[in-house]
């Protein structure tokens, strides 16, 4: 497993800035936003040069792109924005080869017609699954056309608040196109922080084989979500647990300002050390 990072947490008036923000920490990949080029998280297009010069910006500085952030409501209560979504997903799906990364990641939404990321009490009704798997049905179309991944994420405020309810949407969608991205800050409310172990280890019993991409930040007990090694999330488990699906890939930092990476960055290393040496201990 390798540490990672949002590129968006940098904060700079270019491309190169960002990136070099990101070096600085000695982070080696990162979740590209488009919004780093100057473009919207989903662009209305993807100019080809664009996309080939942040490639080479990438590579000039031996970064790598993990995942590139591909976040509509998937269940918008209007149903032209859902299309809208659609569309431009594809036109990301279509850049990806030039971008250099093969993942893209989705928020699966919600009922709130102005916050993908705001509970809604109609995320639970049969009306939003359904729609959200019209949206994911052709959303994996897009991906089959383009050779992609796309990478989910429970949340609690969303329509997929569970694993659960993400083991469903995988097995009715049935694609090997559609994986998971774990994030075990995202997925017990705050009522069940005493049972954040029973519940982080159920998660992975179902989607361990499914998982392309961890996030790494904390939440404290009062349901606070903060930066990784601010909180009371036990990242030992965390990360013994992706050990234990046969994880190794990129652990992406985010929900920190750039004034905790220096510290995140430092906790998540040590905690990834300790890890490999547990497991080399244990063979």
């Amino acid at each position: 497993m390798r540490v990672g990072i949002f590129a968006k947490t940098f904060a700079r008036s270019s491309l190169g800035e960002t990136l070099d923000a990101v070096r600085a920490h000695r982070i080696g990949c990162v979740q590209f936003n488009m919004s780093c080029a100057g473009l919207p998280t989903m662009p209305e297009e993807i100019p080809a040069e664009l996309a080939e010069r942040i490639r080479v910006e990438l590579d000039e500085r031996n970064l790598t792109m993990a995942a590139v952030s591909g976040t509509f409501n998937m269940i918008h209560p209007d149903r032209g924005k859902r299309r809208e979504g659609l569309r431009r997903l594809g036109v990301l799906a279509d850049a990806c080869g030039r971008l250099g990364t093969s993942v893209i990641t989705l928020c699966t939404g919600t009922r709130d017609p102005e916050d993908m990321w705001r509970y809604h009490p109609e995320n639970d009704s049969p009306g939003a699954w359904r729609d959200l798997l019209v949206s994911m049905e052709q959303a994996v179309r897009v991906a089959e056309e383009h050779e992609v991944t796309l990478a989910f994420e429970p949340e609690v405020n969303n329509v997929v608040d569970s694993a659960e309810k993400s083991r469903r949407l995988v097995d009715e969608i049935r694609s090997s196109r559609l994986k998971v991205v774990m994030d075990a800050a995202n997925i017990f409310r705050e009522s069940e922080l005493p049972r954040a172990d029973e519940i982080l280890d159920k998660a992975f019993e179902l989607l361990g084989e499914d998982i392309v991409i961890a996030h790494a930040k904390d939440v404290k007990s009062t349901g606070e979500v903060v930066a990784a090694g601010r909180g009371e999330l036990d990242y030992d488990r965390y990360l013994e647990n992706l050990r234990g699906v046969g994880f190794e890939g990129p652990v992406i930092l985010h929900g920190l300002g750039e004034s905790e990476v220096e510290r995140s960055v430092a906790f998540l290393r040590a905690k990834l050390v300790k890890a490999a040496c547990s497991e080399h201990r244990g063979r």
